[in-house]
């Protein structure tokens, strides 16, 4: 199974549980499983991880994540296909979107696009929850993900499934 990661995971992992300067084995371990194959971000959430939390917070996630080796570790080498990424707007969110509805959707069909080409094997992972009631652009991963058929699970389930530990060593 390969993970997925929306830009949120890390945000919200550095912002709130697992910071960078003290929870270093958490994110030393993220470069380890991305190098595995195991995980990996797409470089249209890659870009977004830039946009998120404080200065301060920034500095200290970006920093990280644009390391050489963690960045050749974790980024998904692989192209978007605009043809799969229309298709989850169309079906995953509405056929008829305006402008600004989809300028609201941000990176997520992107992420959601990657998993959708090979959905036995890849699964995307956020912190979003499901919002099953919300419509159009205001739809959540987890819902786009289950119209389409897509698996989905959050950091950690995805942690637990792939055996992240503190103590933890390669």
């Amino acid at each position: 199974m390969l993970y997925l990661l929306d830009a949120n995971v890390l945000i919200t992992a550095h912002t709130l549980y697992y910071p960078v300067d003290s929870v270093p084995e958490f994110w030393s371990w993220l470069a380890h499983q991305g190098a595995a194959g195991k995980l990996k971000i797409p470089i249209e959430n890659f870009e977004e991880v830039k946009d998120g939390g404080t200065d301060d917070e920034k500095d200290l996630l970006f920093a990280w994540i644009s390391d050489k080796d963690v960045r050749d570790a974790i980024v998904f080498d692989a192209q978007s296909d605009p043809a799969t990424v229309a298709d989850v707007i169309s079906r995953g969110y509405a056929p008829d979107l305006t402008e600004d509805e989809l300028l609201t959707l941000g990176r997520d069909p992107f992420l959601i696009s990657y998993a959708l080409a090979s959905p036995k094997d890849r699964c995307v992972v956020t912190t979003e929850v499901s919002k099953p009631k919300r419509v159009r652009q205001n739809r959540h991963i987890p819902d786009v993900c289950n119209t389409l058929g897509v698996l989905w699970c959050d950091t950690f389930k995805m942690t637990k499934a792939l055996g992240f530990k503190t103590g933890w060593k390669p």
